[in-house]
């Protein structure tokens, strides 16, 4: 591939579009260490639970970790789709958006490694939905970018990257798990990390509804089709997960944890993102880039 023209030295970035606003964004409230976190009272604290309060946060974490380490890997296919657009304002964020999927695999190490003291393999915590999602559905759509550029390839990448992996999943596993840890004043420094990994995340989410809604204002009705049947395809996955995850515990789940908060919570973000991406079926493309 080579190149005619370089756009900032033809005409500057557009500061005005939304991807640029979550630039701004990520350089003020991303600029955060994982490895300064202090998690002294966190090893404390662990020592003090029970051996079911341990398993469910040891489960979790460890959930949290290879997904946060998936996305780190299946995000590079669209940095070079952006790339290869000549999007240079989308760019200038995704280089954000994976340091910080990076910062989030950094920090879940020193909390497992450090704080719970885990040595060996974890991946038995993964349920079959999770392996389907994290280890199938997720590098299958992601990858495809390096060989179908279409726009109906980008939807299912997008839809399954921001909307289900990170929208659903992760954005309900981390609101139940940090609430958990504030409701019960228990690990202190993996309550500021979680925190801090929520603000990365809401901003990822941003960009993949900006993302979607841009697909379907250029490319229209093919487009909503294909992000409605990959969000059916995926959704059933999520509920299964959480009830797999749940599901040794019994009827005395550790801090009284309720599956149904779980989906219940994931469920309302979903719908309200969902038609604000459908609000773009009679946006104009500068009406979402400039929204």
């Amino acid at each position: 591939m080579t190149r005619t023209t370089l756009k900032t030295t033809r005409e500057g970035l557009d500061h005005r579009t939304m991807p640029m606003r979550l630039w701004r964004k990520a350089k003020k409230l991303g600029t955060w260490d994982p490895a300064a976190i202090d998690f002294t009272q966190d090893a404390k604290d662990w020592s003090t639970l029970s051996d079911d309060e341990q398993d469910l946060l040891l489960r979790l974490s460890a959930q949290f970790q290879g997904g946060e380490e998936s996305v780190t890997y299946d995000l590079l296919p669209f940095l070079q789709w952006m790339a290869e657009q000549e999007r240079i304002e989308d760019e200038l964020f995704l280089t954000a958006y994976l340091w910080e999927e990076a910062k989030h695999v950094e920090g879940f190490d020193r909390f497992l490694r450090e704080v719970t003291k885990s040595v060996g393999s974890l991946e038995h915590y993964y349920t079959e939905a999770y392996r389907t999602l994290f280890l199938e559905a997720l590098p299958t759509s992601l990858q495809r970018l390096r060989t179908d550029p279409s726009p109906a390839a980008v939807a299912e990448a997008g839809v399954t990257y921001q909307m289900i992996v990170e929208g659903v999943l992760a954005e309900t596993g981390y609101e139940a798990y940090a609430s958990t840890l504030e409701a019960n004043a228990l690990l202190p420094g993996m309550q500021t990390f979680v925190r801090k990994v929520q603000q990365d995340e809401a901003r990822h989410i941003a960009f993949g509804v900006y993302l979607l809604s841009r697909l379907v204002a250029e490319h229209g009705d093919a487009v909503w089709a294909r992000i409605e049947d990959r969000m059916n395809e995926l959704l059933p996955l999520i509920v299964d997960h959480i009830q797999a995850t749940l599901a040794p515990y019994g009827d005395a789940i550790p801090f009284g944890v309720q599956a149904e908060d779980f989906v219940d919570y994931g469920m309302r973000q979903f719908q309200k993102r969902l038609q604000r991406i459908e609000r773009a079926r009679e946006q104009t493309v500068e009406e979402v880039l400039y929204g």
